[in-house]
């Protein structure tokens, strides 16, 4: 199943889909009065709400362009792990973090959805957009063991994440002030449920970061060395997290960006995010 936020009239409007189409979760008995993507990311609602979509006729479904989709975080914190791929610590001529990855938590207030503009900041003279698969919390937790992490994650998603890299290079505590600033995040466009992948179908995803229509890096997941049950561990050891919680998991390798340039986001079978920078 897979869950996105479009951009209506009135707002935003939930809706859930399968291969045959996008369907408002306000028009599915039992869901009329749901507003917030978190509270449909709990186990049990999860299961009921893709129930509830695969019995409906095929003429309910609507095709809708996802490039209208809003982020999909929608609620709880966003958590990042930092160097996290084996290849992209040379980006930044520096040694993998060898007890944990790097982390980061943002403000929600960078986030843009799926098309938006990158504003560069006049803050720094090097901005890097890095793709990177983001896992969604589905349930709150704490204290997750590694093996267990699959039972509080609802689904994936596709995130491009920009860094002022100048300032991360003059002093790496400066991680969080380099990826706050406005327009520096994107989350989504669609949240695809982890129900459908096995952990080998998970491992072999690729990650993309393109620029002006190049690839730039690209890798599968299993290039990680922390892997996703680490990195679940990791962020929830000692402390809670909340559904809708983003854990970004790294990515293969950054593209400098600059004005008018294009950067896109992928990872296959989850989503492409598509993004002009001011």
């Amino acid at each position: 199943m897979r869950l996105a936020r479009f951009t209506q009239d009135d707002g935003y409007r939930l809706f859930a889909g399968d291969a045959g189409g996008w369907v408002p979760v306000s028009g599915i008995d039992g869901f009329e009065h749901v507003r917030r993507l978190t509270d449909l990311l709990g186990t049990a609602r999860r299961r009921e709400l893709a129930e509830r979509l695969a019995g409906l006729p095929g003429g309910r479904r609507t095709e809708l362009p996802l490039t209208e989709a809003a982020t999909v975080a929608d609620g709880g914190d966003i958590w990042g792990a930092g160097l996290n791929y084996r290849g992209h610590a040379g980006d930044l001529e520096t040694r993998q973090p060898a007890s944990g990855p790097g982390s980061y938590l943002r403000p929600r207030t960078c986030l843009i959805g799926n098309g938006g503009h990158i504003e560069l900041p006049s803050q720094s003279k090097r901005v890097t957009a890095e793709a990177e698969l983001g896992l969604v919390i589905g349930t709150e937790c704490k204290n997750v063991g590694r093996e267990e992490w699959r039972e509080v994650v609802a689904g994936v998603t596709t995130v491009l994440d920009m860094t002022a890299e100048d300032v991360i290079r003059e002093n790496p505590r400066y991680i969080p002030w380099a990826k706050g600033f406005d327009t520096f995040c994107s989350i989504g466009p669609q949240l695809v449920t982890l129900d459908e992948f096995s952990d080998d179908q998970l491992a072999s995803l690729r990650v993309s970061t393109v620029r002006n229509a190049e690839v730039v890096a690209s890798a599968p997941v299993s290039e990680m060395k922390y892997d996703l049950g680490y990195l679940v561990e990791y962020f929830t050891a000692g402390r809670t997290l909340a559904p809708g919680t983003v854990i970004c998991t790294g990515t293969p390798g950054a593209a400098v960006i600059s004005p008018g340039d294009s950067i896109t986001a992928v990872v296959e079978g989850v989503g492409t995010l598509a993004h002009t920078v001011k």
